[in-house]
């Protein structure tokens, strides 16, 4: 549908799409600013970071993230270390988190649920909170 505006044409369609991706590419640039910021935060104030692919499956399997559980990724990060672990398999109540010592990153995460396969693969220590 076109209209006459003073003098120009106006296409109302090409003005609605162009709003629509205008803000689904707004929307896009803040959910990735807030994980980054998230991420960058996280180590900052305890150590420990998280790969892109743990931060998705933290928020696809519901498992959250406290201060307190931070806490004890680190703690546990650095008995592995001091065992001289590579890569780790830290167990807690809730969840399972694979981790890289060396570099203090949490690869991968696990919810309860999704630990009923019981299999992970290298990985030369575990350590159970």
């Amino acid at each position: 549908m076109k209209v006459t505006d003073f003098n120009r044409e106006v296409n109302l369609l090409e003005i609605v799409n162009k709003n629509k991706a205008d803000q689904n590419q707004s929307v896009d640039k803040k959910a990735e600013s807030f994980k980054e910021t998230f991420s960058k935060e996280i180590a900052r104030t305890n150590n420990v970071n998280f790969s892109k692919h743990a931060r998705q499956r933290l928020f696809s399997r519901g498992i959250e993230m406290t201060d307190q559980k931070l806490d004890q990724l680190s703690q546990a990060i650095d008995k592995a270390a001091g065992k001289g672990s590579k890569d780790t398999l830290i167990l807690d109540d809730n969840a399972a988190y694979v981790a890289s010592v060396p570099t203090r990153t949490i690869i991968t995460a696990f919810s309860r649920t999704n630990l009923q396969e019981g299999v992970f693969t290298s990985i030369d220590s575990a350590v159970i909170l």
